[in-house]
């Protein structure tokens, strides 16, 4: 199989509404992502970062560029402010040039997050 592009995503709780804990928690899934996806930034087509209306001290996109993703094209949105959805959440959609099926795409749901795919438990932590 050729390369195609597949998407991967993933998400995560913030601590709380401030630049550092918003910046700590997309940095440390995106490197999960990266990781559990063997991705180099080469692979990476562009990542769409979405936030819940209570996160708004920076934007998430931030932590990828403080990771050299200098590149790579990026877009920070708002999730639709459902009642009674995960606070403090940050997702991630990364799309990637990938040689392998999407079915093989590790998604990754950190903590509070993962609640969000229980079908996926195997790929959360």
């Amino acid at each position: 199989m050729g390369t195609q592009l597949r998407g991967i995503r993933g998400a995560t709780v913030a601590a709380d509404n401030s630049r550092e804990a918003i910046l700590s928690a997309t940095s440390d899934l995106l490197q999960r992502l990266i990781a559990e996806n063997k991705l180099q930034i080469q692979d990476i087509a562009s990542i769409f970062f979405s936030v819940t209306p209570d996160l708004d001290a920076e934007f998430p996109a931030v932590a990828a560029r403080q990771m050299g993703m200098e590149t790579v094209p990026l877009l920070c949105l708002n999730e639709i402010p459902v009642r009674g959805s995960l606070p403090r959440c940050v997702r991630i959609l990364i799309h990637a040039n990938l040689t392998w099926a999407q079915k093989e795409v590790r998604h990754v749901y950190l903590g509070e997050a993962a609640r969000l795919r229980p079908d996926i438990v195997g790929y959360a932590s």
